[in-house]
């Protein structure tokens, strides 16, 4: 008993410590799914499939207030001082997304492949940041309806040549998301679902994402395709909580180191034009940036002129009767 006493003494602290709150709509009380919790410095978590996430003042102790917002919704601030087991979120009539309803004909359609750009070297790969997106622009190239039937995802489960990880199983999860072409970048995201997936280590390098059931046809001025990385899962496949520095002690003090996640994204040269863009979204108001040298001029991505994700698509184009 003296030895079990400190062990649940530690597990009550952690209860204590750690609490869930889930994030639900005001309305029909039902959860939010992936509503992002920003911490107003930088930093921030997401709730799961489920509307809950985790908080601890032992985790983040200088936080004091969480900026609690989704989309479709107002934003709510709350301090940390106080949270309810339950935030609910107002609706917002200004940014309520639109439902479309597509009522898709039996028509016949030729299938044509924007190809990926596939390669397997650990030096021309962006390493996946916690919240951070990488959207790819696509144009539209026929007259005729042209709808997005698969989205092919270029990675890399390896976390280096040298040395192997094969060995290491992962189960990132990812959330992709539509946005209109405004001016050559990404502008209003457009009104279809999140599409949440997963990439493990057994997945193929050129991973093949169904998005058919989806119906995402590409507007006249083209589409923009993201994907951001939401954490990793858990055994039951279950978005984890994920902290998105590591902390390393030094001699120098405490040092934040970025956390990054497998797959790894092959970025190539092979492509003309910026196509891709990138944003954090707990950082600089969300803002999407281009990826050429004006967004860095260290990066070694973008001196060797590897400035574009590979993804690619297959698309279906829809006779006009």
């Amino acid at each position: 008993m003296k030895k079990l006493f400190p062990l649940l003494l530690l597990f009550l602290s952690q209860v204590i410590c750690s609490q869930t709150y889930t994030v639900l709509d005001s309305v029909q009380q039902t959860p939010i799914s992936f509503a992002t919790i920003s911490f107003g410095n930088g930093n921030g978590t997401f709730a799961d499939a489920d509307g809950n996430f985790k908080f601890s003042k032992k985790w983040y102790p200088d936080i004091d207030t969480l900026y609690i917002s989704a989309l479709g919704h107002k934003e709510r601030i709350i301090s940390t001082k106080l949270i309810p087991k339950n935030i609910a979120l107002i609706e917002d009539v200004s940014e309520l997304k639109e439902v479309i309803i597509t009522a898709e004909k039996k028509r016949r359609y030729k299938t044509k492949k924007v190809a990926s750009e596939v390669h397997n070297d650990y030096f021309k790969c962006w390493l996946p940041t916690v919240e951070s997106e990488i959207a790819v622009f696509f144009r539209k190239n026929s007259q005729k309806p042209t709808k997005i039937a698969a989205v092919y995802l270029p990675i890399k489960v390896e976390s280096s040549n040298r040395n192997s990880s094969r060995g290491q199983s992962f189960s990132t999860v990812f959330k992709m998301q539509f946005y209109t072409n405004n001016k050559g970048t990404p502008g209003k995201r457009l009104a279809y679902d999140d599409i949440i997936f997963t990439v493990t280590n057994n997945d193929k390098t050129n991973f093949e994402l169904n998005v058919s059931e989806y119906k995402v046809y590409i507007p006249k001025d083209g589409i923009f395709v993201s994907i951001q990385v939401l954490g990793y899962a858990d055994q039951k496949g279950k978005l984890q909580q994920t902290k998105k520095y590591h902390e390393v002690e030094t001699r120098k003090g405490i040092v934040k180191v970025s956390t990054t996640f497998r797959p790894l994204l092959p970025f190539t040269n092979k492509i003309n034009e910026y196509r891709t863009f990138t944003r954090r979204i707990f950082y600089k108001n969300r803002t999407w940036q281009r990826f050429d040298p004006e967004y860095s001029e260290t990066n070694n991505l973008i001196k060797n002129n590897n400035t574009n994700y590979g993804m690619g698509l297959k698309l279906y184009l829809y006779d006009e009767k």
